[in-house]
């Protein structure tokens, strides 16, 4: 009735490692699915879901902030 999850602790250099070997994957089974394998395809449809749920789960980085200046110090070197 209920389905049971289990925590995995993971780390974010274990992850991505597992997210490259994914991406491998998925183009392993693209050229296969390319070649016909109806196998491949069904494999490779599991692997785009895991990869877009790993997308989706993974923090944001977040953009350093800029150097705050003054905005004419660029304006010179264009003008010359």
């Amino acid at each position: 009735m209920f389905d049971k999850q289990q925590t995995l602790e993971v780390s974010a250099h274990e992850i991505a490692v597992i997210e490259a070997a994914l991406h491998t994957q998925s183009k392993i089974l693209n050229v296969q699915a390319g070649a016909g394998d109806a196998q491949a395809i069904s494999q490779l449809n599991e692997v785009k879901q895991v990869l877009a749920r790993l997308a989706q789960q993974k923090p944001v980085a977040q953009k350093p902030a800029g150097r705050m200046g003054f905005p004419w110090c660029g304006l010179s070197r264009i003008s010359g």
